[in-house]
């Protein structure tokens, strides 16, 4: 994904606020805002696609979400616009998944737990300045962890896929039905990502703020030195230290 300078966004957002009493200046600042923020709309969308929906339905529902994003972003909260705007921006989708496909029944309770993780963790990642643990999730959402848990796995439920469709897009892609019996890298990947959640949430604090804006929010060691006012050294040695702790905590994968 293309990296813009999502440091300037808070304040591109806060000249907005006072901008909105006049409509031309206001409307032109929000069109570059969300013009300069667009490729992580695009991101987001190409992370849902091949779950039967089209690509361009999703590019469309992932900028409703950006704009979204623009609008409630409070720069007097906090300053870091990306981890407020990407759950943001997964909610919308998720929403549309949820109004337009269940394939598997999953219970309402489910539903509505897996579409409120979206805005909770925007709303905690702004107010926290990092991603929000699992447990403080839960806590916001009056739910237990293992709810929590839960509800993210009912986004697996949200489409199912003919045995006819074809796995690629070529004309020579192979039917999903002659492919079955395969073995399937989705499992292992699926007990990687668990197990990288649960190492992340036993790092201390700001050793899990450096993982995850280096990794999910793209930034440069420069940045999150800034962002945590340390030397971009001293983020290097955490950095290296931390990634040896998940690779023991994860059993040396």
């Amino acid at each position: 994904m293309d990296d813009p300078n999502y440091k300037e966004v808070p304040q591109l957002i806060a000249k907005l606020r006072s901008a909105e009493h006049n409509g031309d200046e206001a409307d032109e600042l929000r069109h570059q805002i969300i013009a300069q923020c667009m490729p992580l709309s695009e991101h987001i969308s190409r992370r849902f696609s091949g779950r039967g929906e089209q690509i361009d339905d999703l590019r469309q529902v992932a900028l409703i979400g950006l704009i979204h994003a623009v609008d409630r972003f409070n720069p007097e909260v906090g300053d870091d616009f990306l981890a407020f705007a990407v759950p943001t921006i997964m909610g919308e989708v998720r929403r549309h998944f949820r109004d337009t496909r269940w394939a598997v029944r999953v219970p309402r309770r489910l539903q509505e737990v897996h579409l409120a993780i979206g805005d909770a963790t925007a709303d905690l990642a702004q107010r926290l300045g990092r991603e929000p643990t699992s447990q403080e999730l839960a806590s916001a959402l009056d739910i237990t962890v293992e709810q929590l848990e839960q509800g993210r796995l009912a986004g697996s439920a949200f489409s199912a896929q003919s045995v006819d469709a074809t796995r690629g897009p070529g004309d020579d892609s192979q039917p999903l039905l002659e492919t079955v019996g395969e073995p399937d890298i989705h499992f292992e990947q699926f007990e990687n990502h668990e197990a990288l959640r649960a190492a992340l949430d036993g790092l201390p604090a700001r050793e899990r703020s450096i993982i995850v804006m280096r990794f999910f929010g793209n930034k440069t060691q420069a940045q999150i030195a800034e962002h945590l006012n340390i030397s971009q050294m001293h983020v290097s040695r955490l950095l290296a230290k931390t990634l040896r702790q998940l690779r023991v905590r994860m059993g040396g994968e």
